[in-house]
């Protein structure tokens, strides 16, 4: 119980504990290919120190996690990258998980763009494919517009902040005066379990209890990051200036952004492809990471993406 209570600081943090013990990321084979050696490392930049993880040796692959998560939640995503022959490395964005010292500012998503762009001049890394999860999707985006020489490659892995509208069942959460992403209670942690994924994780009540807790506890700072992250729910609602092969991998069942988003996202970026994910949610990356690396490393490897 030691690990857990070490994790239950963070959602994804204690979510992705519980995978390791009933089944990482639902691949629950030790020997399969969603299990490597993924190195921690750090990097002082501009406000903060920096913690990434990275696998594999080839092509780098930038991966991006949403909003309240961690680089864990890329890690079965690291592992089946690095035995495709890529170099894959997440991040702790400025502000989340151990990069939590950066001051609220950081958690402009411009100020982020600028934050990884400072990470791979550190890192040596003037070319590389970048993928981006919910808000990371969004921060990719305006990383490729403002960067667009670095960039080999842009990958949507599920649905992006800023193009689609909120689903219904997040809709009626927040009409009756619910923020599911900000739980207070076990009930609103439920909900949001249901409008992750498609087959919520078995989470015990106690790890329940800490994790709204932490939410309770330190819910000004929650409601501040969320009050600007919000500023950005239209970022992606106009034609792009990306000129990049993109991905856009959503998912059929997602409950957190409206699917047809997908279709408004494919218009407004030239040489965009889209693949919808059958029984699949918001969370590509944790439910289901064998189909989605599969379909990312397809679109890597078909060459389209090499300008």
């Amino acid at each position: 119980m030691s690990k857990i209570r070490v994790m239950t600081r963070n959602l994804i943090g204690v979510i992705l504990l519980l995978f390791g013990l009933i089944g990482y990321g639902y691949a629950d084979n030790p020997g399969d290919a969603t299990n490597c050696d993924i190195a921690t490392h750090e990097v002082a930049l501009d406000g903060g120190v920096l913690y990434y993880n990275q696998a594999g040796q080839g092509p780098h692959a930038l991966l991006l996690h949403g909003l309240f998560a961690q680089k864990e939640q890329w890690s079965a995503m690291l592992c089946l990258l690095s035995a495709a022959g890529y170099t894959a490395i997440a991040p702790d964005l400025p502000g989340y998980g151990k990069s939590a010292d950066f001051p609220l500012a950081d958690y402009q998503l411009e100020n982020q763009t600028d934050r990884i762009r400072q990470l791979m001049e550190a890192l040596g890394v003037h070319s590389f494919n970048l993928a981006g999860s919910s808000m990371g999707g969004a921060i990719a985006a305006l990383y490729v517009e403002r960067y667009p020489q670095q960039v080999r490659s842009l990958a949507f892995i599920g649905s992006p902040l800023g193009v689609a509208d909120w689903s219904q069942p997040v809709k009626e959460a927040i009409y009756q005066g619910v923020n599911p992403f900000i739980p207070v209670d076990i009930g609103q942690f439920d909900l949001e379990m249901r409008l992750l994924f498609v087959n919520p994780p078995a989470i015990p009540d106690a790890v329940k209890e800490a994790l709204v807790k932490d939410y309770v506890e330190r819910n000004r700072h929650y409601q501040q990051v969320w009050d600007i992250v919000n500023l950005y729910d239209t970022l992606l609602d106009r034609r792009l200036r990306i000129r990049v092969p993109t991905l856009i991998l959503w998912g059929d069942k997602d409950q957190i952004f409206a699917v047809d988003g997908a279709d408004r996202l494919q218009f407004r970026i030239p040489r965009s492809k889209q693949v919808r994910l059958p029984n699949a949610g918001h969370l590509l990356l944790l439910e289901n990471p064998v189909e989605t690396a599969a379909i990312y490393v397809h679109f890597l490897k078909t060459g389209d993406n090499v300008r």
